[in-house]
C-alpha cells in the first residue's frame, strides 16, 4: 500500500490566555517552543508548516516559517487541522501542538513507524485518561471529509472526533511525552524537570567494544553530561577493559573532547586503537 505523503503542522495559533504570554515564544534549552517543534517535525515530514491566526502572520516569532492561516475562528486546534487539510487535501498530516516540551524524535518516529494508513488517524492514548491525544496525531486524507462534517454540525473538539471515529490507538513509548504546558506554574515545573532530565544518547560500538557490549549500537538513557561520564557509566555496565586515554571519542561523526557537553539525541562513538590495544 502506498501511503499519502506525510506533512507536518505545528499548532501555534492559540491565544495563550492561561499562560499569559505567547506559548510559542517560550524558550527551553535555548530554543523557542515553536522552533523546537518545527525542527522535530521537519526531520520526519516531507514538508512542515506552522498554523497561525490571520493576526499572527507577521509577528516576530512566526514570520520566518512557512505558514497555514486559519480559515475558521473560535474552533481552537480544529481550525488549524481543517486549514491544513484544505491547503493540501491529498497529504496526511502529523499535527503537533507547539507546547510539548517533553516530546522527542523517538516518540514521533514511533508514531510514524506504527502509522495505520487504512484508518482515519493514528493517535497516542493519553497516559492520564486513556483517551486519544489529538495534538500529536497523524490525520490521513480520509479524515478530510470527517473533519469538515464535524465542523459543519457545530462541533469543535478534535478529541471527541477521534473518540467517535475508527482510528489506530497506540501506547506512548514515553509516559510524559505529550504533557503540555498551559500555565506559568506548569512552565516552572517543566523547567525543573528539563534541567535534570536524562539524555537520550545513541551509542555506536566498534571493534572490541562491539564484542564486549554484544551489540553494534543502542539508545542509552543517561544523566551523563559528557563523553567521559558516559564512558564511565558504560564501562561499569559492560566491563570495558580499555582506558579513556587509549581511545578517541566522536559526537555526531566529529571527533570531540572528553569533557564536551552532551545534548539530547547526540550520537556518540568510542573509537579504540586499530589493533584493539
Amino acid at each position: 500500500m502506498i501511503h499519502a505523503p506525510l506533512y507536518g503542522l505545528v499548532l501555534a495559533g492559540g491565544a495563550s490566555r492561561r499562560m499569559q504570554v505567547d506559548k510559542a515564544a517560550i524558550e527551553y534549552e535555548g530554543q523557542t517552543q515553536l522552533q523546537r517543534a518545527f525542527n522535530l517535525l521537519s526531520v520526519v515530514c516531507s514538508k512542515t508548516f506552522v498554523s497561525v491566526r490571520a493576526d499572527q502572520v507577521n509577528d516576530s516569532t512566526r514570520i520566518a516559517y512557512s505558514q497555514i492561516v486559519d480559515r475558521h475562528t473560535d474552533l481552537g486546534p480544529l481550525a488549524g487541522i481543517a486549514a491544513a487539510q484544505a491547503t493540501h487535501s491529498n497529504a496526511a498530516w502529523l499535527i503537533m501542538a507547539c507546547d510539548l516540551p517533553f516530546i522527542n524524535a523517538q516518540t514521533l518516529q514511533y508514531l510514524i513507524d506504527h502509522r495505520d494508513a487504512e484508518q482515519m488517524a493514528t493517535a497516542f492514548r493519553s497516559t492520564h485518561d486513556n483517551l486519544p491525544e489529538p495534538l500529536c496525531t497523524i490525520w490521513e486524507p480520509s479524515s478530510v471529509a470527517v473533519v469538515r462534517n464535524w465542523i459543519g454540525i457545530g462541533q469543535k473538539c478534535p478529541r471527541k472526533l477521534l473518540i467517535n471515529s475508527s482510528i489506530a490507538l497506540l501506547e506512548q513509548p514515553q509516559s510524559n511525552a505529550l504533557d503540555n504546558i498551559n500555565t506559568p506554574a506548569e512552565h516552572l515545573e517543566a523547567l525543573k524537570i528539563l534541567q535534570s532530565r536524562p539524555l537520550n544518547i545513541n551509542v555506536q560500538y566498534f571493534a572490541l567494544f562491539r564484542e564486549q557490549a554484544g551489540k553494534r549500537d543502542e539508545l542509552i538513557v543517561s544523566v551523563a553530561t559528557s563523553p567521559a561520564l558516559l564512558y564511565t557509566e558504560l564501562q561499569q555496565r559492560y566491563g570495558f577493559t580499555l582506558e579513556m586515554k587509549q581511545l578517541k571519542v566522536a559526537i555526531n561523526n566529529e571527533f570531540s573532547e572528553w569533557n564536551a557537553a552532551l545534548k539530547q539525541n547526540d550520537r556518540v562513538a568510542f573509537i579504540p586503537p586499530v589493533a584493539g590495544g
